[in-house]
């Protein structure tokens, strides 16, 4: 399938992984742009030295286009632009702050630029911006969410109603079928995390792709909503949060024990008592660890097949 979103990436499909921090790094977005999608390296988990050196290895495994998923309130921020535009990465996703920033800035340089959002407000905030294109986020996503907890279903035809750029749909998105429905729903690209964590490629630490697959229906939920809502895997730092939260804690305290290198200790280094474990909702059906290619090429597949059933089945 061609649309916007492929001529505007350089690439064979509309299937993007996301950029996760921890999770994120060369070895995985290689294997995604080599497969026919985009992938993205995260940069929120990375210092400047690092982010430069995971683009430098990244080009040397792939001549596809890829990109760099840049939280705009990363305290390096500004030496990671420079870094981007002095090493010419291509595109650039940013989230977790105001596009209005850096937009001009990135696109002056000739690189595309998506901002990912969670509601309608801030998709026409983003397309005022200037970004080329947008990735909508739904609660059943992994990690930093939404405080209005709009499902995926709900939030896509929304904001394609909303804005006239490209929408990428992100959240509770894993299989061919999921595609299709995003796809179905006005989404013009999806934005794949969870699925990609559970790779062979995958920078997360063995222990945390082992919870991942052992992660059942109701084993996420979202919290820190009174700081910056996360979907977590439940374990005890999980329950620790639970109850501060039941028990009234004020930010203050929350953030006092969340503490930091919470998601590094968990995610990277394979704390599954003291770790913060950011995933999604479809962590509840993953269930094997496999290369990044073979997901990307189960989903076309499927995608294509269901696309044909459907066609088959007139009202």
């Amino acid at each position: 399938m061609q649309n916007r979103i492929t001529s505007l990436f350089g690439i064979q499909y509309p299937l993007i992984q996301a950029g996760m921090i921890w999770c994120s790094g060369w070895e995985l977005a290689s294997a995604v742009c080599n497969a026919g999608g985009l992938g993205i390296l995260g940069a929120g988990s990375m210092y400047p030295d690092e982010l430069l050196d995971q683009i430098t290895k990244c080009k040397a495994a792939t001549n596809k286009p890829f990109a760099v998923n840049l939280p705009l309130l990363y305290p390096d921020i500004d030496q990671h632009i420079q870094i981007i535009i002095k090493e010419k990465v291509p595109i650039v996703f940013t989230s977790a702050g105001n596009p209005a920033k850096w937009t001009d800035t990135l696109k002056n340089e000739g690189i595309t630029v998506v901002h990912v959002v969670s509601n309608e407000k801030f998709a026409r905030k983003a397309e005022a911006s200037g970004v080329d294109a947008i990735v909508a986020e739904g609660f059943e996503a992994g990690g930093h969410n939404g405080r209005e907890e709009t499902t995926t279903i709900v939030l896509i035809p929304q904001i394609t109603q909303a804005v006239k750029i490209p929408v990428i749909a992100a959240g509770g998105i894993g299989t061919g079928k999921t595609m299709l429905a995003a796809i179905a729903l006005g989404a013009e690209a999806v934005q794949i995390g969870s699925r990609f964590v559970a790779t062979q490629e995958s920078s997360a630490h063995p222990n945390f792709k082992k919870a991942v697959i052992d992660a059942k229906d109701g084993s996420t939920q979202l919290s820190l909503k009174k700081l910056t809502p996360v979907r977590l895997i439940k374990n005890p730092f999980w329950e620790e949060i639970a109850e501060a939260e039941n028990e009234g804690a004020t930010p203050e305290k929350l953030a006092e024990i969340l503490g930091r290198a919470r998601a590094k200790k968990g995610m990277f280094e394979g704390d599954m008592t003291e770790g913060e474990l950011e995933i999604g909702q479809i962590s509840g059906y993953i269930n094997e660890i496999k290369p990044a290619a073979e997901i990307v090429k189960e989903i076309v597949k499927e995608y294509n097949q269901e696309l044909n059933n459907l066609a088959n089945k007139e009202l």
